[in-house]
């Protein structure tokens, strides 16, 4: 079984915690725009107050362990691997009580060609602890604005995760798709399950948009973000985002199956 500290030592060496690879000029950019109001880093976050960069900096210090100081304008970020680990746990928990009570959930990510498998195990032990693992509005467009302007995306999914593709890429079900921070495909998922008569989800993980968009929604969701990435963090500050895993989002896909043993475990959902 992985223990914490195997799991600590796991964090630091894959450098998904510890110093990572985001930049702190990429950190205080990000928050900056988000408290200039940008939509493209609130992700469907709507704050109930305002967040300056002084506040937002301080959160992030709280919730991840950068640093507080806005002196400090270069170099690499910093995520403390014990708030990780403690994010990881109640992450468990939450886990935990939707396979207790057969609960219906939904995953999707922004991330599939980092984040794919680890979603799609927790798709898959979630299944065999009955619940239920949505697929709406499959095969439906959204339109995403894009660093190159606005692009129709198809929604999909691949083992119960969703994820959207650009129009002529691989065939539905295969593993690669596109990167967004977007909170439409979870906003039209949702819609669509709800004009359905559902059923709709009780717990949805995810990253992004996913998170942001179903938790300013009032859905409970949880999921990974990075430190660039402050709209889960104030979701999660104002109570709309119920867990938010500090972690780097974009190292290689297998570093993250580690976390998913742990987590699994610890919600005795291991298969």
């Amino acid at each position: 079984m992985l223990t914490p500290s195997s799991l600590r030592e796991h964090l630091l060496t894959a450098r998904l915690a510890g110093v990572v690879a985001t930049s702190r000029e990429a950190s205080l950019r990000r928050y900056r725009l988000f408290a200039a109001g940008d939509p493209r880093v609130r992700i469907g976050i709507d704050p109930e107050r305002s967040w300056g960069q002084r506040d937002l900096l301080e959160l992030m210090a709280e919730r991840c362990g950068v640093s507080a100081d806005p002196r400090h304008t270069s170099g690499q970020d910093v995520i403390d691997p014990e708030r990780t680990l403690a994010a990881l746990d109640a992450f468990a928990d939450r886990l935990a009580a939707a396979a207790r009570r057969a609960a219906p959930v939904l995953l999707g990510t922004g991330h599939p060609h980092r984040l794919l498998g680890f979603y799609g195990a927790l798709a898959d032990a979630l299944s065999a602890a009955g619940c239920t693992v949505l697929t709406p509005a499959q095969g439906r467009s959204v339109d995403i604005t894009t660093r190159f302007g606005l692009r129709t995306h198809r929604l999909d999914y691949v083992r119960g995760v969703a994820l959207v593709r650009e129009p002529g890429s691989a065939r539905p079900g295969g593993e690669t798709g596109a990167h967004t921070h977007s909170p439409l495909p979870v906003r039209l998922a949702l819609a669509a399950a709800a004009d359905a008569g559902g059923p709709l989800p009780e717990l949805v993980i995810g990253d992004h948009g996913w998170v942001c968009g179903a938790g300013q929604l009032g859905f409970e969701a949880i999921g990974p973000a990075d430190v660039d990435d402050p709209a889960p963090f104030v979701g999660q500050a104002e109570g709309s985002v119920s867990v938010v895993v500090p972690l780097d989002d974009g190292v290689r896909s297998g570093h993250y199956r580690p976390l998913v043993r742990y987590v699994l475990n610890r919600a005795c959902l291991s298969q």
